[in-house]
């Protein structure tokens, strides 16, 4: 593929990305450039160290949750990005697709996660779990993948079974892994076990971690994050806009600074955040986001940061709490469905955030919130932390994300 110039690429393309935040025009900056000026376009200019990998990665990197051009991801390469995330699950296993139309004659010059999802423990058979690894580096085009992570885990047991510690160990041996580790959405729980003297998980080795880490939820694990990187742990930041919420809220939105730009300067200036990576659905995503690259967190980026916190504290859900989970006597899955809510409305990921929804077992859908009374009394809301209307949020979720 050859270099994306900035004029092709947005003939190309300017009809054809949806993604996160498309609905927010974006706005003129103190902080950079504006994505609209003919100025050169801003370029990565600082690379850490991956926990003890090896690997150097752009501290600003590459999400590909939600992505349909493979242009942008070859454009963010061309911007110095040379760390790009993506999973199985992302758009039903076309993110990877994509991945490998964009990277393919690069590959050696560039470091690739993937992630799979093993939710049934019981079910877990090594060689299922190879052929799916295989099935992705086939669709990526190339014969390795750097960092092989486990997906969206609540706990480490998982890490003890037999069969996913055998079948990453073999796929380390034919060189089809470099690396292993997991994502999760419970840093608090996870961490703590990553980090303990008497690891009992059986798991080949935890080389890289993928955790939420922004300005409204990252102060309650920087303790464990200080830990766990000193056990030369890589560590990456996901989820670093809170929510995302600033494209939604209209009186937040401000032509004077970029809120994405100031949240990621503020995950980055944790020394022991290794990179974080941000989901680039478009061409002024790509160099917005990128302008960010080693630069300082200043006043202006605290005043954004600030009027988000006041903005969106009491509407959004901070996925890694999980306080008001044991106090609903219907078991439903709240933080899931909430940040599939999030997904749907502050991401733009319409369809994708629906097949999360269907995906969960009836049980723990938000059916019963409809006719719950024990919520307002001394369930959900009265365990929420934030105030935020947990009763109302799932009810709302229900109606959004059902088929």
């Amino acid at each position: 593929m050859k270099k994306v110039s900035r004029r092709n690429f947005l003939s190309a393309i300017s009809s054809s990305v949806i993604g996160l935040g498309m609905t927010h025009k974006t706005q003129a900056s103190t902080l950079s450039a504006s994505p609209q000026s003919e100025a050169a376009p801003p370029e990565i200019n600082k690379y850490n160290p991956l926990g003890k990998t090896g690997i150097k990665v752009s501290d600003v990197s590459f999400g590909a949750i939600s992505l349909f051009e493979p242009n942008v991801m070859r454009y963010a390469y061309d911007l110095g990005v040379n760390y790009f995330d993506t999973a199985e699950s992302y758009l039903r296993t076309n993110s990877e697709k994509y991945i490998g139309q964009a990277l393919k004659d690069v590959r050696d010059k560039v470091y690739i996660t993937t992630k799979h999802r093993f939710p049934a423990p019981k079910e877990i058979k090594r060689g299922n779990i190879i052929k799916r690894v295989e099935a992705s580096l086939q669709r990526m085009q190339t014969d390795y993948v750097d960092v092989a992570l486990i997906h969206d885990l609540g706990d480490l047991s998982l890490l003890r079974n037999e069969e996913l510690s055998a079948a990453y160990s073999r796929l380390k041996q034919q060189g089809k892994v470099r690396f292993t580790g997991f994502s999760t959405h419970n840093a608090k729980k996870t961490l703590a076990q990553a980090i303990q003297n008497d690891d009992t998980s059986t798991f080949t080795d935890t080389d890289v971690v993928l955790i939420i880490y922004n300005h409204l939820e990252g102060p309650a694990i920087e303790s464990l994050l200080e830990k766990v990187r000193k056990k030369g742990i890589g560590t990456i930041a996901m989820k670093v806009f809170a929510g995302g919420k600033h494209g939604s809220l209209k009186s937040f939105i401000s032509d004077k600074v970029s809120y994405p730009q100031a949240a990621i300067r503020w995950a980055l200036s944790n020394k022991n955040v290794d990179c974080c990576i941000v989901t680039m659905s478009s061409y002024s995503h790509v160099e917005e986001y990128v302008a960010a690259s080693n630069q300082p967190l200043d006043s202006v980026g605290v005043q954004a940061i600030d009027r988000y916190q006041k903005a969106a504290h009491n509407h959004y859900c901070r996925v890694s709490c999980q306080e008001c989970l044991s106090a609903c006597p219907h078991q439903v899955a709240v933080n899931e469905i909430l940040r599939f809510s999030m997904y749907f409305e502050d991401y733009k990921m319409e369809k994708e955030a629906m097949r999360y929804y269907s995906e969960l077992p009836e049980s723990r859908k938000a059916n019963a919130c409809f006719s719950c009374s024990y919520a307002s009394d001394n369930g959900c809301a009265a365990a929420c932390p934030y105030g935020l209307d947990i009763r109302a949020k799932l009810q709302h979720a229900h109606r959004i994300l059902s088929v």
